[in-house]
């Protein structure tokens, strides 16, 4: 596959070698870290480097394990049986991404593990079939830690299940790099952008819930990039997307204002 085909992605330490060696040795793999660092583009980028179709699933509240492997639809006057993204991904040897897994319902938890132990394989109750992953197929899930409570969280018998791959944001000159890559912005010009960006950072905890992500600055360096006053689009793209409350948004713009002069 040529290279122009596969998602960029800066490596930050030996991620890519780890996934590739979970997938050639047939183990599911837990990413951890915050909103927008890049777990997403990640799995977008191995799944092209490997040569497989990817599967994503944002999970949320109302997720069940029918949304997964399938469910029986009206077509046509008939009742046909549909496959869920999980089944297709199992029948085609691709990679299953289950973006947020914390968030889905508990009884998805349950339809993983016959795939993450050395059987590797799906009951489909509902059409009597026992689907054997091929080796090409890999299971992948995500979740923010920062985010895990009492009530969501995954429980210590799904997560070790699971190789674990902790991320966090780029070191800033790589991330410099990538919000150069991605937005067009000049790189020299995304570098107090990053700066900014782990100022806010630091307040993760204290007036914030969470910081700016990688995906954010992105956002903001490509409205500089398209002719957008700086101080606008910092605005639209790395504070009013942290808070809605007032006081809060002006420290921010204090911060701003102090860590870019």
């Amino acid at each position: 596959m040529a290279d122009a085909a596969i998602p960029y992605y800066a490596p930050t330490g030996d991620e890519v070698a780890l996934f590739e060696h979970a997938y050639r040795h047939r183990l599911p793999l837990l990413l951890k870290g915050p909103t927008g660092c890049g777990k997403t583009r990640f799995v977008a980028h191995m799944a092209a480097r490997l040569g497989r179709p990817l599967f994503t699933v944002a999970c949320h509240d109302d997720l069940t394990a029918a949304d997964l492997t399938g469910r029986y639809l009206l077509q046509g006057g008939d009742t046909v049986w549909t496959d869920g993204p999980l089944t297709r991904a199992v029948r085609e040897g691709g990679i299953c991404y289950l973006d947020e897994v914390v968030e889905a319902r508990k009884d998805v938890t349950v339809v993983l593990h016959p795939l993450t132990d050395d059987r590797r394989i799906l009951p489909l109750e509902r059409t009597g079939e026992l689907l054997q992953a091929p080796p090409s197929f890999m299971l992948v899930i995500s979740y923010n830690p920062g985010y895990q409570n009492v009530l969501k969280g995954l429980k210590p018998s799904t997560r070790q299940r699971f190789l674990a791959l902790d991320f966090h944001f780029p070191p800033p000159e790589a991330e410099a790099t990538v919000v150069a890559e991605e937005s067009g912005l000049p790189r020299d010009r995304c570098v107090p952008l990053v700066r900014l960006a782990n100022a806010l950072r630091d307040l993760k905890g204290q007036d914030l819930e969470e910081g700016v992500s990688t995906r954010l600055l992105v956002y903001c360096a490509t409205l500089i990039a398209a002719g957008m006053k700086p101080e606008r689009a910092i605005r639209a793209a790395m504070i009013e997307p942290l808070t809605d409350e007032p006081d809060v948004r002006q420290a921010l713009l204090r911060v701003v204002e102090i860590t870019l002069g």
